[in-house]
């Protein structure tokens, strides 16, 4: 067994997990709470001991150590950080997501084993953070992979006595119960694993004892306030069995630290060690953007600056980005983008000018080399950059038509193909472009505009699909603000209430870290925030086997066809296609065919050579792997090249299409009771990879 080193970075969740407030009170009589603490017990006035939390996500705990592949019998939880945003609810819903972060070989250090490092971030169901896990485990049994030593991390202890030492005796069923917040690991229960692991048997949960020091810090230095608790880190050095008595000695090191150890009262050894405890009031998180780099096209004033302005406050370096023309583009001036970064600077941040015409090649890329120049990298790109060179159509000149393009398309693809790589080769990046509600929907003598502003929505919707797998997140707003652009085309009353600032939230929101959409599109203005989508209507089949329709037949069926009840939003091409090609999928056949089939996905596998035609697979080079679920369900793969097919039991390196269902529906549909495409469109059948190729399955194998 050795370590997975493709799991490093690889993100673990969301994983969801709802709690009621019995599970709060099961925790926390798990780590030694009773009457004397009924604030803990009782629902009545329940408040929740912050430890409560990683014993709530321990299932995220577990696919660290499964997606490290670290061998369990020597797995230990080696450290733990919780730093707390805000104080947990009493119930609800924890939405945790991370990824394993950092391998240490200890080989490096002379010793046995390897460390492993997860992190992870838990929310509740409305998106707010609660709280921060950095967890370290360390797989006895692992090790000697040619990894760095673990960094030296050493807490320094106040050379005179604790200021408190609370004694606590858990009592030696405390495993038995303490496992029922999530933890039910074999080695805190079965003897016979114990041992087999080197112990005498089943051991203490460290996070049970990490509970009771947790009650104990709280009752010491913030008592009857949990929610004060700010950060609890510390290191298991030692096991402790149950029913041994333990005392948790604590040291105030100044307002609002401690630092604190645990001690097993029998032989003195330190079970809990490198502890810090933070405590105060709770201080509202800000979203901030230290360390990012913004680049903002068109930055001189309106939007742009506005954008500009609140991204600095909020800790980003910006590029201000303004030729200084006028609204329809002519003339230039250095003035618009100084005045901008004279403010940011006069304010701290920090933040540099660039005067360079966006609708040009040299221009995008001269940009981005300032970011780059200034600052060394590029992580928010911001096409905001636009023009107004209004006509109704049979007035618009080419001139006035290539203008805005060359501004709004052009520009955004030219900034945008300079930053994308360094964004790409940073594994971050967010981009945001600039639509209209004249693009989406329409506006008198704005032909121009409007095309302009739909095409970037066209930009957005690939480049997502190019930029997703780097964390490169293409997302676009449509505002309504007051700008240099609409002053005179804005009803006054209106124009008055769409100040920019208004727009500000929902794009730096997409221009964070935290942010996880791509590929959207949102209307922001005056403080009213949606979304638009392109929704398909499911649409009608008209003609009949290799009948052509005619325009009578669309004639007739128009309602149908141009109904959107039930519509759909496609992420991608592949997806819309595919819907299409099923909707040509022959009806159930029905009838007793079931009976005369396979009974089970193995016995379906088995056959699908037989019914292979190698005629049609000339020239057909594909992989198709089957997942599915179910008491009966495995992995299968399907082989076919050079007119062969070889059907294998397991997982294909490679797959071009994985269809993915449950056991009863591939079964349903083997059997011709379910259509294939009620199955994709209801859910339960599911194509990743290459849609199209899902195709040929119906001409390369008979039924």
């Amino acid at each position: 067994m050795a370590l997975n080193m493709d799991a490093i970075g690889k993100k673990i969740g969301p994983i969801e997990k709802d709690y009621t407030w019995k599970d709060v009170v099961l925790y926390a009589l798990g780590v030694g709470a009773g009457f004397d603490e009924l604030d803990y017990v009782y629902e009545k006035d329940l408040k929740v001991i912050p430890s409560f939390s990683i014993a709530a996500v321990f299932e995220f705990l577990s696919h660290i150590g499964a997606n490290s592949n670290v061998n369990l019998a020597g797995l230990l939880h080696g450290e733990q950080d919780l730093i707390f945003h805000r104080p947990i609810p009493t119930s609800g819903k924890l939405v945790s997501e991370g990824a394993v972060t950092k391998y240490y070989d200890l080989a490096a250090a002379g010793k046995k084993g390897a460390i492993i490092v997860g992190e992870s971030v838990s929310r509740d169901a409305k998106g707010k953070k609660l709280f921060t896990a950095k967890t370290t485990l360390f797989g006895r049994l692992d090790g000697g992979f040619g990894g760095e030593a673990p960094p030296k991390e050493v807490v320094e202890y106040p050379d005179r006595d604790p200021d408190f030492v609370v004694e606590e005796h858990p009592s030696k069923d405390a495993p038995l119960l303490y496992r029922m917040s999530g933890d039910v690991f074999v080695l805190h229960i079965d003897p016979e694993f114990a041992k087999m692991s080197g112990f005498e048997m089943p051991i203490m949960h460290g996070l049970c004892t990490h509970g009771y020091a947790c009650r104990a810090l709280i009752n010491s230095l913030c008592p009857g306030e949990p929610e004060k608790v700010r950060r609890l880190k510390c290191r298991f050095s030692k096991t402790l069995y149950p029913g041994i008595p333990i005392a948790i000695k604590i040291w105030k090191t100044g307002e609002g630290t401690a630092v604190w150890r645990v001690i097993n009262q029998e032989n003195g050894d330190v079970v809990i060690d490198q502890g810090i405890f933070e405590y105060g009031d709770v201080v509202e998180e800000q979203i901030r953007y230290d360390g990012r780099v913004a680049v903002i096209t068109g930055a001189g004033a309106g939007l742009g600056k506005a954008y500009a302005l609140e991204l600095a406050k909020r800790g980003a370096k910006v590029v201000i980005n303004d030729l200084g023309g006028s609204r329809d583009g002519t003339g230039a001036s250095s003035s618009a983008a100084d005045a901008v970064v004279d403010e940011i600077k006069a304010a701290g941040g920090e933040a540099v000018a660039n005067y360079d015409n966006v609708a040009t090649p040299e221009g995008g890329a001269n940009v981005v080399k300032t970011a780059m120049d200034a600052f060394g990298r590029v992580d928010i790109l911001i096409n905001n950059a636009g023009i107004l060179r209004d006509k109704s159509f049979l007035k618009m000149e080419p001139e006035n038509w290539n203008a805005v393009l060359n501004v709004h398309l052009n520009g955004a693809y030219n900034v945008t193909k300079a930053a994308f790589p360094i964004m790409k080769q940073n594994g971050f990046g967010r981009i945001v472009m600039t639509t209209s509600a004249a693009g989406l929907y329409g506006n008198f003598g704005q032909t121009n505009y409007s095309a302009a502003k739909m095409a970037l929505v066209g930009f957005m919707n690939t480049l997502k699909l190019e930029g997703n797998k780097y964390n490169v997140k293409v997302n676009t707003v449509a505002p309504l603000a007051a700008s240099r652009l609409t002053e005179d085309i804005m009803p006054e009353e209106i124009f008055n209430k769409a100040k920019p600032e208004y727009v500000v939230p929902m794009t730096l929101y997409l221009c964070t870290d935290e942010c996880d959409v791509t590929g959207r599109i949102y209307n922001v203005g005056m403080g009213f925030f949606n979304r638009a989508a392109v929704v398909t209507g499911p649409g009608a089949v008209l003609g009949q086997g290799d009948d052509i329709p005619t325009c009578d037949d669309v004639k007739a069926a128009m309602p149908k066809i141009g109904s959107l009840k039930d519509g759909k939003e496609y992420f991608e091409l592949n997806a819309q296609v595919g819907d299409v090609m099923m909707a040509f999928q022959a009806p159930p056949s029905g009838g007793g065919a079931a009976a005369a089939g396979p009974a089970t996905p193995a016995d379906a596998f088995a056959m699908l050579e037989s019914t292979f035609q190698p005629d049609a697979a000339d020239g057909v080079d594909v992989v198709f792997q089957y997942s599915i679920s179910g008491a009966t369900g495995g992995e299968w793969n399907a082989v076919i090249k050079d007119k062969t097919c070889k059907v294998s039991e397991g997982k294909h390196d490679k797959p071009t299409t994985v269809i993915i269902m449950e056991d009863k529906d591939f079964m349903a549909m083997t059997a011709g009771t379910l259509n294939p495409m009620q199955a994709y469109t209801s859910g339960k059948l599911k194509i990743e990879g290459d849609v199209m190729k899902s195709q040929l399955l119906e001409k390369l194998f008979k039924a």
